[in-house]
């Protein structure tokens, strides 16, 4: 169960950066909104996990999930433009992250 609610966290940290980067400064009120629950949810729940997980893992699978899902939003959004190279990149962060979390 910490390894769902650690991965819903990564989810939620991709959430986050989102409403961070579409808040202006903090001036836009509902990204900024979205942001802080997001946020204080992400790391409650990483918090939350880490009672039963390795630090060093759960941290590396909480942000590679985020981040993964960040920039994949911002592909697929056109807020970035994808490429091969950045598709492999990101595949080559998630396989890491899994070998990491196989030998946890």
């Amino acid at each position: 169960m910490d390894w769902v609610i650690l991965l819903a966290s990564g989810v939620l940290e991709a959430v986050w950066a989102t409403a961070l980067g579409r808040s202006d400064g903090l001036r836009r009120r509902v990204p900024t909104l979205v942001f802080v629950v997001a946020s204080i949810a992400s790391l409650l729940g990483l918090g939350f996990a880490l009672n039963t997980l390795p630090t060093g893992t759960a941290y590396a699978v909480w942000t590679a999930t985020g981040a993964s899902l960040t920039v994949l939003w911002a592909m697929i959004t056109g807020a970035e433009r994808a490429g091969l190279v950045k598709v492999l990149l990101l595949l080559g962060i998630v396989t890491c992250v899994v070998g990491l979390k196989a030998l946890a």
